[in-house]
């Protein structure tokens, strides 16, 4: 949709197959790229360059970042913000269009962590009741006056996407401050009930790629006899660290997580693989590392 309207309006669309971080920084450098998308999976691998190359790229004609796709850890914004400067432009929005919100450099280094205030449609948080919450409080995110959608041949999605008052949600969770920004929590689905506490995965996966050796995380619930469910992590690893003995490594990332969140918020378990399943537009598909471990299992998290 963006790179037709590039095209219609007159400019050049360089389209990388796949993402590489360095082929990146080169691109911007030989096309002088003004425009580009990202998803924060991609900033993650920039980070992760040597600061040799970061250090040597020439991005001085690129003017705006766009980035959405997924909740940016502060961290990884605010060094995105460092290196680029404030041209950095979030949004939050989805394929249904049934409202946006966006969210500038300048006021994310303000908001750390929100997505931004709502320009297409107004943000409602609701309860499990459709009761609508006050700033501060966690709740389903809902659109008001936004566009109306109806899901293809699926009259039970469509009906379950709308409260009794009309609005509707994309199915994610989340908060609102006192000035209307918006903070999203995680999926309504991929939400862990342990010891019959909510414990949101974001929060966990956003500390863990803040770690050194952490080039992209997971976070969800396994089968757990005591808890319901328990915490999990599974880690791709920065290329530097893969030598490393994994078992150490995984005690390293738990005591990081005990020392930064409450301790039941924290991984019981943590796994390595080479790469996460990603669409190429940063989506994860975390139900393809969840699956296996409720096979034969009943529950409402699959």
């Amino acid at each position: 949709r963006y790179n037709l309207m590039v095209s219609r309006l007159g400019g050049t669309s360089v389209i990388m197959r796949k993402f590489d971080a360095q082929q990146a920084l080169r691109l911007i450098e030989q096309h002088r790229i003004t425009h580009s998308q990202w998803v924060p999976t991609m900033f993650n691998r920039l980070l992760a360059l040597p600061q040799s190359a970061r250090d040597s790229a020439d991005l001085s004609s690129l003017q705006y970042a766009i980035h959405a796709a997924a909740p940016c850890p502060i961290e990884v914004k605010q060094a995105m913000i460092a290196w680029w400067g404030n041209i950095l432009y979030e949004y939050y929005s989805g394929t249904e269009s049934n409202g946006s919100t966006a969210i500038t450099s300048a006021e994310s280094l303000t908001h750390p962590g929100s997505v931004g205030r709502a320009f297409h449609g107004t943000l409602r948080i609701l309860d499990d009741d459709y009761n609508i919450l006050p700033a501060g409080a966690i709740g389903s995110v809902y659109f008001e006056n936004g566009t109306d959608f109806s899901y293809f041949k699926d009259e039970a999605k469509t009906a379950a996407a709308k409260s009794p008052q009309g609005f509707t949600t994309l199915g994610d969770m989340g908060y609102l401050d006192d000035a209307g920004y918006l903070y999203l929590k995680d999926r309504k689905s991929f939400m862990i009930i342990s010891g019959g506490v909510n414990i949101y995965p974001q929060e966990i996966e956003d500390l863990l790629v803040s770690h050194d050796v952490v080039l992209d995380a997971a976070v969800f619930g396994v089968p757990d006899a005591d808890f319901g469910e328990a915490v999990k992590a599974v880690v791709e690893l920065n290329p530097l660290y893969k030598t490393q003995e994994p078992d150490a490594l995984a005690e390293k990332l738990i005591a990081f997580c005990r020392a930064n969140l409450s301790h039941i918020k924290c991984p019981k378990s943590i796994e390595f693989i080479e790469v996460l399943p990603r669409h190429p537009t940063g989506k994860l598909y975390k139900a393809k590392l969840r699956a296996p471990y409720w096979e034969n299992r009943s529950s409402l998290i699959i």
